[in-house]
């Protein structure tokens, strides 16, 4: 019965594997995906937030958009943390660590449509940059999954990007 226990019991961090990634490899892009993580709540809650609050001539295609892209960008944040243990690390767990997820009360505080979605924009613009440069570093490194992830996820944004962008064209 001890036998069967131990042999259950997972493992939280097994970093003596051999993938074809070094260990210190490993461990800069599990940080990287954790932070494009914490980057991807923010805007699933500010798209969540938006979505609940806009008014005005925007309001029907902001609240379909924000909808759309909270539940795309919802699914996401399994992906995400699925490569950050796939890469032998913990996705981010602690509740300290989930803070970094949540939007500051004020950054949300929009009274326009037009502001929201001009909020929407630099945080889909600094999530592209955070994630070209992963994307980048994952490519230098062979490291296809991660590459092949973080462009489908770039695809996601930068269509985003356009599309808020076209909302808000005068």
């Amino acid at each position: 019965m001890k036998q069967t226990a131990s042999v259950l019991k997972p493992k939280v961090k097994d970093e003596e594997f051999d993938i074809g990634l070094t260990r210190a490899y490993r461990q800069q892009m599990a940080a990287a995906l954790s932070d494009i993580l914490a980057d991807t709540y923010k805007l699933v809650i500010k798209s969540h937030i938006y979505h609940w609050n806009v008014v005005g001539p925007l309001f029907k295609p902001l609240h379909e958009l924000t909808e759309e892209h909270y539940n795309t960008l919802f699914q996401a944040t399994d992906v995400i943390a699925e490569r950050i243990r796939a890469l032998g690390h913990l996705a981010p767990a602690k509740l300290t660590e989930a803070a970094a997820f949540a939007p500051s009360g004020g950054s949300v505080n929009h009274a326009s449509a037009a502001d929201m979605v001009a909020d929407l924009i630099a945080d889909h613009e600094a999530a592209v940059r955070r994630m070209r440069d992963a994307g980048t570093k994952a490519d230098e490194n062979d490291d296809l999954v991660t590459t092949d992830m973080l462009t489908d996820r770039l695809n996601f944004h930068e269509k985003a990007l356009w599309m808020l962008r076209a909302i808000v064209a005068a």
